[in-house]
């Protein structure tokens, strides 16, 4: 995560109007929990994690902004297909399709082993309908079996205020630990075509 500037000083700072102002919070684990490897029953999971190497970037849009859209998740939706493909070619990057028992996608685990001895959840989560029925528990468990199981040092992830309010504090009980904060500035993606306008309302549109 590349980070610009001196650290803010106290006080408030005006955001333009159409910019979308978070902090982000960036977490990591230096070494697995200690139950990681412990076999648990897996019969009753409603869901699989599929690999999904033939994923183009049409559909990695389609579930990208299924599972993103609540949060305004942005950054991969401003990449043209060149650019989207060369990162999901990648051998370094591990996608994940989270399916149900009918096999439609509901979910999307992105794992990324482009930095030496790293491991960084770039992406995590489920489509809304699926959410808040404790399937996030075993999502997180099958991602650290998959990151650990490489040569790291460190596992790490983040995420902002315009995300999930559960998800800083689900992670910390998966064994994250918070190291850093951020002020992160963009222009806001229901103002670019992104999203429609009215997508994610608790999120205010300020547009002038």
């Amino acid at each position: 995560m590349k980070v610009d500037g001196e650290p803010l000083g106290e006080g408030y700072f005006n955001v333009r109007a159409g910019d979308l102002a978070c902090i982000v919070t960036a977490l990591e684990m230096r070494e697995p929990p200690a139950d990681l490897r412990r076999l648990t029953p897996e019969d009753d999971v409603p869901i699989q994690l599929v690999r999904w190497k033939d994923c183009t970037p049409e559909k990695y849009r389609m579930l990208y902004k299924r599972v993103g859209g609540p949060w305004l998740w942005w950054s991969r939706l401003i990449k043209n297909d060149a650019e989207l493909s060369e990162i999901l070619s990648d051998s370094r990057v591990h996608l994940f399709a989270v399916v149900d028992r009918a096999r439609v996608e509901i979910g999307i685990v992105e794992l990324d082993f482009r930095t030496e001895g790293e491991c960084e959840i770039v992406f995590f989560g489920l489509i809304p309908g699926a959410t808040g029925k404790g399937l996030g528990k075993w999502l997180m468990r099958k991602a650290l079996q998959m990151a650990w199981a490489k040569a790291v040092s460190r596992v790490w992830l983040h995420s902002c205020t315009n995300d999930d309010p559960r998800a800083v504090p689900f992670y910390m009980s998966r064994g994250f630990k918070p190291i850093a904060r951020f002020v992160e500035v963009y222009r806001d993606p229901r103002l670019c075509g992104l999203y429609p306008e009215e997508t994610a309302p608790k999120i205010a549109l300020i547009t002038g």
